[in-house]
């Protein structure tokens, strides 16, 4: 009797041990996110910023730039989108001998927009797609063109402030 009582509480303690660990493991992996989720992080907040300042821009104002040894605001943007496809390219198993990092097809704001728009959720969608084994493999491409879009995003920065303008993510929230 006494063994079937410590077996009894052996299985109670094994039951209660394998339904708290898939707990735990969960908790554990919301704490420590993956790879992608790290990288799909920082790309959808430097992507928000650019899309906010394409969208705030005035499109007025899209060939203005400081001299004339460096890009406009437009051509800035347009870089920025079409060099993300050099991390999503390589992430869906594509060329990207084929990108033209300076594109001049889209005119108006409305095009620059929906472009910019166009290749962060691009991006995105790679990343989710690759997952941890994918954002691993492309981690150079991923942390490359997430660096180059924050430098970018700086250069931006600079525009509104030649302008006398606030840009929109230095501005009080609501």
């Amino acid at each position: 009797m006494k063994k079937l009582g410590v077996s009894l509480v052996l299985a109670a303690f094994c039951l209660v041990a394998f339904a708290v660990l898939p707990a735990r493991a969960q908790d554990s992996a919301q704490k420590n996110p993956g790879p992608e989720k790290v990288l799909l992080g920082q790309w959808n907040e430097i992507g928000n910023k650019v899309i906010a300042m394409a969208e705030d821009w005035p499109e007025d104002k899209l060939g203005y730039r400081p001299n004339d040894q460096v890009r406009t605001f437009g051509q800035i943007i347009l870089h920025l989108a079409a060099s993300n496809y050099y991390a999503t390219n390589p992430a869906l198993g594509k060329d990207t001998k084929d990108i033209d990092e300076n594109p001049t097809q889209y005119k108006t704001k409305a095009e620059i927009v929906a472009f910019v728009k166009k290749s962060f959720t691009d991006g995105a969608a790679a990343l989710e797609q690759g997952g941890d084994e994918g954002a691993m493999k492309n981690l150079g491409a991923w942390v490359g063109i997430i660096e180059h879009s924050g430098e970018h995003f700086g250069n931006l920065v600079t525009y509104y402030r030649n302008n006398g303008m606030v840009p929109p993510e230095s501005r009080p929230r609501k």
